[in-house]
């Protein structure tokens, strides 16, 4: 007997970034694909939420300008990264400092100005006396890590991912790293780039972090979080993405959806998170995560009276549940309506009663003026924010589960951008090989419809 024709060549299920962007990569290369997404909008935890004029983030993670996918994904072509001033401020004993401004705006070459101190500390603050010394130590402390960092911005991933691997924390004390520096540097810093204040992520992970810091720039996507799944989705062909599709098993052959019964297939990709994956493949592994909750304020003060500028600002002290906050209107005025400003502060692990007045008090001493009069806009508590990638991490899990089913996403690779970017590479490159070692790639109209729901 005949086979009845597949409906469809590949079916991704999740409507994230790697699932759109691996949907343009088998779209690219000729191979009819449909995305179902059982949310009714795209981008998973990569959205935004507008409110009065606002672009307010609900994870908000850290780009940077040294991500390779960033650059190398389509349909990322018109993507416009608003960068962060060069390195990030230090709130350390009543002081700001600014660390890590690479030369050249970004390069790894030339030295990098580690812990210059500001003209100033900011409004209302004060060091107290005989304290509000530099984060990292004396002069020989700042000259080694700037060169450390600048080797590290030149060293092959290879070659870091051959290094022995330990928890974060762990490594930087056996290399030798004054726990001043640590302390006053690299915990807030990798903190704010890994979502773990614990430094527990492996030294790997923790290395590729302080590699793409140390070679590019901190940035955010103008217009919000959003515009990366947007921009992703609107490059493919209409009718390849379906929202509000509930899938609810999946087989090397078909996938099942609530709303429109079996949908026929050549392959399988599963792009959601790492929960939802298992859900639907037992045997997948979940991993922990960092919970992660951003508060954003405003206030009509201007702009300009922030000292921080559109710097990135961290707290080496740890003095209360802010790990990085930045006047984000600054770094990216399509944020906010004219007049207003956009204050995005992270919390990161579990908030503590009362988040928001207590980031507040944060704030106060932090920024060093009163914020008894700003507005909150939103709090944005994401338990299952980032994967958490303790060692033994394996940074190149497996994306290929049987021939015609496969599996992408940040869980597969680092809990970043980039690394949901590359898993969905790394399985459109297995899938494609495996269609077409078996000769079923077939050259159709891209944009399959979907049966009639029942």
């Amino acid at each position: 007997m005949l086979e009845p024709a597949n409906q469809v060549d590949v079916v991704i299920v999740g409507a994230g970034i790697a699932g759109l962007s691996a949907a343009h990569r088998l779209t690219s290369a000729g191979v009819t694909t449909a995305v179902l997404e059982a949310a009714p909008y795209t981008g998973g935890r990569m959205s935004t939420e507008k409110v009065d004029g606002f672009r307010l983030d609900r994870i908000g993670q850290l780009l940077s300008t040294a991500y390779p996918a960033l650059r190398g994904t389509p349909g990322l072509d018109s993507l416009v990264l608003r960068r962060f001033a060069p390195g990030v401020l230090l709130h350390r004993d009543g002081r700001v400092h600014r660390a890590g401004a690479p030369a050249g705006g970004g390069s790894a070459r030339g030295a990098l100005h580690v812990v210059r101190a500001l003209a100033s500390a900011p409004r209302g603050a004060s060091a107290p006396p005989g304290r509000g010394g530099a984060p990292v130590g004396g002069a020989m402390d700042q000259a080694r890590l700037g060169a450390a960092l600048n080797r590290i911005a030149a060293t092959p991933v290879e070659r870091l991912l051959a290094r022995p691997e330990l928890p974060a924390a762990q490594a930087l004390a056996a290399r030798g790293v004054p726990a001043r520096t640590v302390e006053g540097f690299l915990r807030p810093l990798l903190a704010a780039l890994l979502c773990d204040p614990g430094l527990t992520t492996s030294s790997r992970c923790a290395d590729l972090a302080l590699r793409a810091f140390a070679g590019g720039r901190l940035c955010v996507p103008e217009g919000g979080a959003e515009m990366l799944p947007e921009l992703l989705a609107r490059a493919l062909p209409p009718g390849t993405v379906h929202t509000g599709v509930r899938v609810t098993s999946v087989s090397t052959t078909s996938v099942a959806t609530a709303e429109h019964g079996e949908i026929r297939c050549r392959a399988v990709l599963l792009a959601t998170d790492a929960r939802a994956a298992a859900e639907l493949l037992p045997g997948l592994r979940v991993p922990e995560f960092h919970p992660v909750t951003v508060v954003h304020h405003t206030t009509d003060e201007p702009a300009a009276a922030f000292a921080t500028g559109s710097s990135l600002l961290l707290d080496a002290d740890r003095g209360g549940p802010v790990a990085h906050t930045s006047v984000l209107s600054n770094v990216d005025p399509s944020r906010a309506p004219a007049g207003r400003v956009l204050i995005s502060s992270t919390v990161l692990g579990t908030p503590p009663e009362g988040v928001d007045t207590a980031v507040r008090i944060h704030l106060s001493r932090l920024y060093g003026t009163s914020t008894r009069r700003w507005e909150t806009l939103a709090v944005h508590h994401t338990p299952e924010a980032v994967p958490v990638m303790r060692p033994p991490h394996d940074l190149r899990r497996p994306v290929r589960l049987l021939a015609g089913l496969y599996v992408c996403g940040d869980h597969r690779d680092t809990s970043t951008v980039q690394g949901a970017l590359h898993s969905a590479r790394r399985a459109v490159r297995a899938l494609l090989s495996d269609l077409g070692a078996a000769g079923s790639i077939h050259r159709a109209d891209p944009a399959p419809t979907l049966p009639e729901a029942a």
